[in-house]
């Protein structure tokens, strides 16, 4: 049983020592546990200081591809390097190394082919009382969106199966957080969350600058996901409410026709065919977009299998753990670029 710790970081020369340094050497029922480090084209030495302090595996990006990127390419290359389970966790000793044995349990005890860590954020002192609203309004949204519990969707401290991640197929810039949680919950997977603590704040956050950015970056990627995944739903949701918008001034029109004032009220009439006309069209191209799901939710199983068979995981390689790619070492664009 192999676990690959993979770290997405960019400009983490100095916060790396203390994240590589707290990462567990054993963890029960795993035999190998080895360390991916993405330096998603860092301007410091990043990729160096991570190869100096024994990362088994660095991916460099020549130029900044923000942290969806970098998360995609981590998963690619732990699969290549025969990963059983990865874990994902911060570059900046967010989250506390010693929980990774929590995260991994429910995927070795096969319950599980997702875990994420929950920080309960909700309660957490490091959030600002705005912070924390919006993180259990977050929270919710994505609940609703993918039909799994979620304490915590922006946990970024997560352990995934093998299996699980070659079915990820990350499209956000953004981040990966909300858009993977929403296809896991598509793809019916079995997904848990366990209780992990967090250490100190080391510097501020780079993926949210600002709660108004955040809130536009996290709708956006958010209302993106539910509609590639459950567009009839959507689009049913936008034309229903269209046709009783409709409904409404063509009812007005009516109450002053019955009532005997048949001149003036024409507008009420047109307004009404205006809106009834384009929630059914709406209504259609929900039809439509669903149909164009279903037929993806196809394309992503012929991905699947490709993925599987251009990384060399087949059935043999799943049992012995077996790696097609060589020793560790700094990797560039060409070779590891997703």
């Amino acid at each position: 049983m192999k676990v690959i710790i993979q770290i997405p970081a960019f400009n983490e020369a100095e916060t790396l020592p203390a994240t590589l340094a707290d990462l567990p050497s054993r963890i029960p029922g795993v035999d190998t546990i080895e360390i991916l480090v993405v330096d998603d084209g860092s301007e410091d030495d990043t990729a160096a200081v991570a190869a100096s302090l024994g990362a088994h595996h660095v991916v460099r990006f020549r130029t900044n591809r923000g942290l969806a990127a970098a998360f995609r390419a981590g998963l690619e290359e732990s699969i290549r390097q025969g990963a059983d389970v990865i874990v994902n966790t911060d570059a900046d000793n967010q989250y506390r190394a010693s929980d990774i044995a929590r995260l991994v349990e429910p995927i070795l005890a096969g319950r599980a082919e997702l875990v994420v860590g929950d920080r309960g954020t909700g309660e957490l002192a490091s959030f600002s009382p705005l912070k924390r609203r919006l993180q259990r309004l977050g929270s919710w949204v994505i609940a609703q969106t993918s039909g799994l519990r979620t304490p915590d969707a922006t946990s970024g401290f997560r352990a995934l199966s093998r299996d699980a991640a070659l079915r990820t197929l990350v499209l956000s810039e953004y981040s990966y957080t909300l858009e993977t949680l929403i296809q896991a919950g598509a793809a019916q997977m079995a997904v848990e969350f366990v209780p992990i603590r967090v250490n100190a704040q080391t510097r501020p956050s780079r993926l949210m600058t600002s709660i108004p950015q955040y809130i536009r970056k996290s709708g956006a990627a958010i209302v993106r996901a539910y509609a590639m995944y459950r567009p009839l739903r959507v689009f049913s949701t936008i034309g229903a409410a269209l046709i009783v918008l409709g409904m409404l001034p063509g009812i007005r029109f009516l109450v002053f026709y019955l009532s005997g004032d048949r001149i003036g009220h024409v507008q009420s009439l047109i307004l009404a065919a205006i809106l009834t006309i384009v929630g059914f069209q709406v209504i259609l191209f929900g039809l439509l977009a669903d149909i164009v799901s279903r037929n993806r939710k196809v394309l992503e199983e012929v991905v699947y299998r490709v993925r599987k068979i251009e990384l060399g995981v087949g059935p043999a390689n799943a049992a012995s753990g077996r790696s097609d790619v060589g020793a560790s070492g700094a990797t560039d664009d060409a070779r590891d670029a997703v």
